[in-house]
């Protein structure tokens, strides 16, 4: 039996995964798929929520469990699971990227995410100075991040997406080899993503090498368009 704890990416939550923690559990694995701070039903304040604050969550979560987990980051919160990895090493087997930021130490998401061009999610994407947190317009919803999903989907994302902290984006982040480099990582591209591109996901798994890159030919969202596939992928990689 394996542990995965799923970590969901910009403006979405624990929601993203409700096809997949069943399938999971159903091969006799635990699956636990968390809100970020301020994210999903979590109800920190957005304009509270910090990068170091938010790692700092999942570490004490960590913490709690006796076994080693298989870390599961999309999107955005790749970089995420990579800070917590440096920080907990000895807590998680394996690290997993879905078409997720998976940036060098001293980096950060932004620099990657401004050199993806052709992501068609920049145009929607509003800044409130305020709250220091962005949204993104649901006009792009389906053709963004989930063209090939059920039409359900699309009614779901307009009631639970959410605000996303900007202030992680523009954190560098602080790995070494000896700590993160220990955790072996796989990643997930998905070929027909238009919200982090094959382009971008491509340049930063070849710049900062996995023991196995996969792909699926799905939108930016596999965990709703072709689920039972992602976990046969997940499961191939808990037994590696």
């Amino acid at each position: 039996m394996k542990t995965f704890v799923l970590v969901h990416g910009s403006w979405h939550g624990s929601w993203n995964w409700h096809k997949v923690v069943p399938i999971l559990e159903s091969k006799g694995h635990k699956a636990l798929a968390i809100n970020l701070p301020g994210m999903g039903k979590d109800k920190t304040p957005i304009e509270s929520v910090r990068m170091s604050t938010t790692v700092e969550s999942v570490c004490s979560l960590l913490d709690t469990m006796d076994e080693k987990v298989i870390l599961v980051g999309h999107s955005k919160n790749g970089i995420m699971i990579s800070q917590i990895a440096e920080y907990r090493p000895a807590k998680i087997e394996k690290l997993i990227y879905l078409a997720a930021y998976l940036v060098p130490d001293g980096k950060t998401q932004r620099e990657y995410s401004v050199q993806d061009t052709q992501c068609c999610l920049k145009p929607y994407i509003d800044f409130d100075p305020t709250l220091n947190a962005t949204t993104l317009r649901p006009e792009i919803y389906r053709e963004g991040l989930y063209h090939d999903c059920e039409d359900y989907i699309i009614d779901l994302a307009k009631h639970l997406l959410s605000h996303e902290p900007f202030e992680s984006a523009t954190v560098p982040l602080k790995l070494t080899d000896e700590k993160f480099g220990s955790v072996p990582r796989f990643y997930i591209e998905c070929t027909e993503d238009r919200a982090v591109t094959p382009f971008i996901q491509q340049m930063m798994y070849q710049e900062t090498p996995c023991q196995k890159v996969y792909q699926m030919n799905t939108s930016h969202s596999p965990f709703f368009s072709r689920p039972d596939a992602l976990c046969d992928i997940f499961l191939e990689i808990s037994l590696l």
